[in-house]
């Protein structure tokens, strides 16, 4: 709301509502990801890896991927299930009902192509070159979550000093980008 003495002046309404604005943008950006994205391929290439060692259902497989990468990457259903899919479709894995679940398991044609794979796609993922690209996204969603605390219980003082810090971060942040 604009301060009706003053035009063009903002109040501390004004400022929080922006706050509150960018803050949900920022944390929206990366709330989203369950952990770093995979590159094309990953999703299939863990799940042939997964199967070499023993026959799995969906949500087996989710978890395995999950655990191996330290967190770091937690692929959903919607790209899980699609690839089993895919691989019955092409003829490298079939699945068969085991306590009301769906169980897949490499055919002949799966384990060949299995062991052809380079690697396991969870290692890199769980990387210091993996936890570079999460480090950031969840530094940053922490900061978020404290400004988030000032603007709701922090009284008019605090929220100024929250945003000069916060004004101070963002510059020092660019000028890392501005050095050689």
């Amino acid at each position: 709301m604009r301060n009706a003495s003053t035009p063009g002046a903002f109040t501390l309404g004004d400022n929080l509502d922006g706050m509150w604005q960018a803050m949900d943008q920022f944390r929206s950006r990366f709330d989203k990801r369950g952990g770093t994205r995979a590159a094309p391929g990953d999703v299939r290439t863990a799940v042939l890896a997964l199967l070499a060692e023993k026959p799995m259902h969906g949500y087996q497989i989710i978890r395995e991927i999950d655990e191996r990468s330290g967190g770091s990457w937690k692929p959903s259903a919607g790209s899980v299930y699609p690839t089993l899919q895919l691989l019955a479709d092409e003829g490298l894995v079939t699945a068969d009902e085991a306590d009301g679940r769906k169980v897949y398991s490499l055919t002949e044609a799966g384990r060949a192509v299995a062991d052809a794979e380079p690697g396991t796609p969870w290692r890199s993922t769980a990387s210091a070159e993996g936890d570079r690209f999460t480090a950031l996204p969840k530094a940053g969603v922490e900061l978020a979550r404290a400004a988030a605390e000032i603007g709701r219980t922090g009284s008019a003082e605090q929220v100024d000093e929250a945003v000069a810090i916060l004004d101070e971060a963002r510059r020092r942040i660019y000028s890392i980008l501005a050095r050689d």
